[in-house]
């Protein structure tokens, strides 16, 4: 008698394998309580444990408010506001997400610590005693605002832009003001995007390391990294990770629960700006925008050029192609690998009829974003010593620390980056065009090469570069797994930044962001160009 369950495609196949690999290193994490406890975790419980976890919380709630103030104000304004320089700002203002946080973090550090230029400024020049800035937590709030801002921006602008008109102009003629439109109509019809674009935010702040790092503040991040070089504890770094693990997806359903059913009406678009701000207000708006930009991205920019300039006839040697090498290897591996595992995820879901158990799969195969490099690193790092030392004993941490978990941890972690871009492009696939290809005589063959391929092109491109830029940033991860010789440029900077050689970390900081805004651009050239496409030929193959 043959079992129905067992006859799977080979799409399906292919889908539950991919669903086991990203599975695999989180059920090792929580597999490890399951283990027996450690005296560390008595060191930990007396000393550290409840500063490390009120000091993560505190930094979550501290960046959540900056990020959605500022993101909400400067998308609002732009969205809905005509005032001068307003088209250049509204750009300007996506440039930070070419920046990781651990760059901006040391310039700060360089410029406004107690020995950099402003202070040294104000002592000299008012006797100003001066202050340590790492001291404080509110810095560290700031600049991972400055840097993460621009999540809410992007998703809380597209939402006001995508907002009816009507609606705005109806609560005008009620003689509502601008704040009471705002708060009364574009603020909760917006709500979803705003919410949404906090989360992603609110993930990266709790996957970042270097930042940390750099200003001596403690969190969960940081701590897994202590446990593990401190006192070589896999297994206590892992039960770490579990609280990172939790707080992860509290995030998430606070963000679901918030947004509700809540969705936004992209029907009609705001073709016009309905304040029209003049005068003084006007040039308050543009130099308030513009102060965000110098802060976020100008100033910066212009100190990795002074930085990098001073310091590479000291800094260069020919290491530096080894470790450009090393990052374009990783970022262009991991590319192809996470977009071809989109692929074959996005086909699934098209063409066959998912059961509640898949759907269940594919949304925990697009939680690796959610989850901190350092979280996966420590379950990979488990995972792969355990199977090496079944298959080689005495190899298996040998294995832990290559180029294929690098790997590994890249695509569970950027899976969703490259699967949202390439969904977005399937949908757009009708089943008019499929049905007209196979009337006039389409193969399977001509059907992937003359109507999926050209329509997904685009979103394949956006999203390997989207991945590739994220791996060349991505810090937590490969500081855990990389191989003997295998050091990136982030790692470069986050060497000399954490040990306050500034000018020197300049170099390989300023290639990491020239590479981001080359992907900024590529991202940005290729969406207008689809958009016009699709506006010129709204559906090609019918």
């Amino acid at each position: 008698m043959k079992l129905s369950f067992i006859r799977l495609s080979p799409w399906q196949i292919a889908f539950w394998a991919l669903i086991l690999i990203i599975s695999l290193p989180l059920l090792r994490i929580l597999a490890s309580w399951f283990e027996p406890s450690s005296d560390i975790w008595l060191h930990l419980y007396q000393t550290r444990l409840s500063g490390i976890i009120s000091n993560t919380l505190l930094l979550l709630f501290g960046v959540a408010i900056g990020v959605t103030l500022l993101g909400v104000a400067l998308a609002w304004t732009v969205s809905l506001c005509e005032f001068p320089g307003r088209k250049l700002l509204e750009w300007l203002l996506f440039l930070p997400f070419a920046l990781p946080a651990y760059v901006i973090g040391f310039i700060y550090l360089g410029v406004f610590d107690f020995p950099g230029p402003v202070q040294t400024w104000l002592r000299d020049t008012l006797g100003w005693a001066g202050l340590d800035i790492r001291a404080y937590g509110l810095t560290l709030v700031i600049v991972m605002t400055l840097v993460l801002y621009p999540y809410v921006y992007m998703l809380a602008r597209t939402a006001f832009y995508a907002q009816n008109s009507a609606l705005i102009e109806s609560a005008r003629l009620m003689g509502m003001n601008a704040w009471q439109v705002f708060w009364k109509v574009s603020l909760p019809l917006a709500r979803p995007a705003i919410a949404a674009g906090a989360m992603l935010a609110l993930m990266e702040t709790l996957a970042d390391f270097g930042t940390v790092t750099l200003y001596n503040y403690a969190t969960l991040t940081s701590a897994i990294f202590s446990v593990w070089e401190d006192f070589r504890s896999l297994q206590v770094a892992a039960q770490l990770s579990t609280l990172l693990l939790v707080i992860a997806v509290l995030l998430i359903f606070i963000e679901r629960f918030s947004r509700g059913r809540a969705r936004y009406d992209s029907r009609h678009r705001i073709t016009y700006r309905p304040y029209k701000l003049k005068g003084i207000v006007a040039w308050s708006v543009t130099a308030a925008i513009s102060l965000v930009v110098f802060l976020a991205f100008v100033l910066p920019l212009v100190q990795l050029v002074i930085w990098a300039w001073q310091a590479y006839s000291l800094e260069w040697d020919n290491r530096y192609f080894g470790w450009m090498s090393n990052t374009f290897t990783l970022a262009g591996i991991a590319a192809l690998l996470t977009v071809s595992l989109a692929i074959i995820l996005n086909a699934v879901k098209r063409h066959t009829r998912l059961s509640l158990i898949s759907r269940a799969g594919l949304r925990f195969a697009n939680l690796g974003y959610a989850l901190p490099g350092s979280v996966l690193a420590v379950g990979i790092m488990l995972l792969i010593i355990e199977m090496g030392e079944k298959i080689a004993p005495g190899y298996g941490i040998w294995l832990s620390s290559g180029v294929l978990a690098l790997l590994l941890a890249y695509t569970v972690r950027f899976l969703a980056v490259a699967y949202g871009p390439i969904e977005s492009h399937f949908d757009t696939i009708t089943p008019s065009m499929v049905e007209a290809a196979r009337s006039l005589g389409a193969n399977q063959q001509q059907l992937i090469g003359r109507i999926y391929l050209p329509i997904l092109k685009p979103g394949l491109i956006v999203a390997a570069f989207m991945v590739a830029v994220d791996v060349m940033k991505e810090l937590p991860a490969t500081y855990l797994l990389r191989p003997y010789g295998w050091d990136t440029l982030a790692i470069r900077v986050y060497e000399l930044s954490s040990e306050g050689l500034y000018e020197q970390a300049a170099l390989p900081a300023l290639m990491l962001l020239g590479l981001g805004l080359i992907a900024l651009l590529g991202v940005a050239i290729i969406n207008k160009h689809y958009q016009s496409s699709r506006t010129k030929n709204p559906e090609p193959f019918a």
